[in-house]
């Protein structure tokens, strides 16, 4: 007698398991979209004369070390423990410096452009770190895209510089050149450093993503090793880079936020890495520029064109294309 299985009794199981599965990754990625786009906002309101009155070096440390505790509680409360009862190889853990030393690497060089370009340009320019990171994720991953995927890519790309062009303020030439700060400007030292940043910013993606796929180690000792090694190296940043203000000075609640917040974006990152993909990481960037854009209208004033609704729909179609 030939029996045939009733598949079908499965069918309404995995559909649950699935639309839970939609469910995670839709709060996850909103959520990170929303504290993404949130940091421009919140550092504004730091802001007295113009300047932020902290030490973002000490943000950055501070941030690294709070990521680092964070693992370290969440591989305890997980009961993968077991893992730290031998002393890991160097071939293991030495992989891990390699991103963090680039992240650390790119936050100084964001700091050395602004002396070569204005920040508007900065902002419209460094929209092509998209391109080189789907690049990068293209040779070094062994990904392939098809056609529609490139040019959902490319959509995206275009996204960003429409939304940072609509937010230059280009109204009033004479005002422009009266202070030097508003004049758009970039040198030929700005252009190869915004290569070099595109470029590094790509690569610490795409191995980042490479290392936490290519170990069977959890996700929270991996964070560990990455974490160690980004307060490390972060921190000997802080103590060589002169800094005018003291380790805490000008902390305030928002300061605190802002920490807080991008800590929890780091985790919820490694977990795109890990599960998802850094094209992925590049549509989270690119949605919160919008919600950049909103909450700088309802919090800051930032008056809004329908010039607005070009990147919201060019961001639209560029998901549609990619993901169909």
């Amino acid at each position: 007698m030939i029996v045939i299985q009733n598949v079908g009794i499965s069918s309404p199981v995995r559909i649950r398991r699935d639309c839970r599965k939609s469910i995670r990754w839709g709060v996850l990625l909103g959520l990170m979209i929303f504290i993404y786009g949130s940091h421009a906002p919140l550092i504004t309101l730091t802001k007295i004369d113009g300047q932020v009155p902290f030490n973002p070096s000490s943000c950055v440390v501070i941030m690294e070390l709070a990521k680092l505790l964070i693992s370290l509680v969440t591989l305890f409360l997980t009961g993968a423990t077991s893992v730290l009862r031998t002393p890991p190889s160097i071939f293991l853990v030495a992989p891990y410096a390699v991103p963090a030393t680039l992240y650390a690497f790119n936050n100084n060089l964001v700091v050395l452009m602004q002396a070569y370009m204005d920040p508007s340009s900065y902002q419209v320019l460094s929209n092509l770190k998209i391109a080189s990171t789907a690049l990068l994720y293209s040779f070094c991953l062994g990904k392939r895209l098809r056609f529609s995927q490139w040019l959902a890519l490319g959509l995206l790309m275009g996204a960003g510089v429409c939304q940072s062009y609509s937010t230059l303020d280009l109204g009033d030439p004479e005002r422009a050149h009266a202070e030097a700060g508003l004049r758009l400007h970039i040198t030929a030292w700005g252009v190869i450093l915004m290569v070099v940043y595109c470029c590094v910013s790509g690569l610490a993606a795409v191995y980042t993503e490479r290392v936490l796929k290519s170990q069977k180690l959890p996700l929270s000792l991996q964070n560990i090793y990455l974490y160690a090694f980004g307060v490390a190296i972060n921190g000997l940043c802080s103590f060589y880079v002169a800094s005018e203000r003291s380790f805490l000075e000008g902390y305030s609640w928002v300061v605190w936020a802002i920490i807080s917040g991008q800590a929890a974006n780091g985790l919820l990152m490694s977990v795109v890495l890990k599960h998802g993909s850094g094209i992925t990481r590049l549509f989270v960037i690119s949605c919160s520029m919008l919600v950049n854009a909103v909450l700088s209208w309802a919090i800051l004033g930032l008056q809004l064109t329908l010039f607005f609704l070009l990147p919201v729909s060019m961001i639209g179609q560029a998901a549609y294309l990619y993901y169909r």
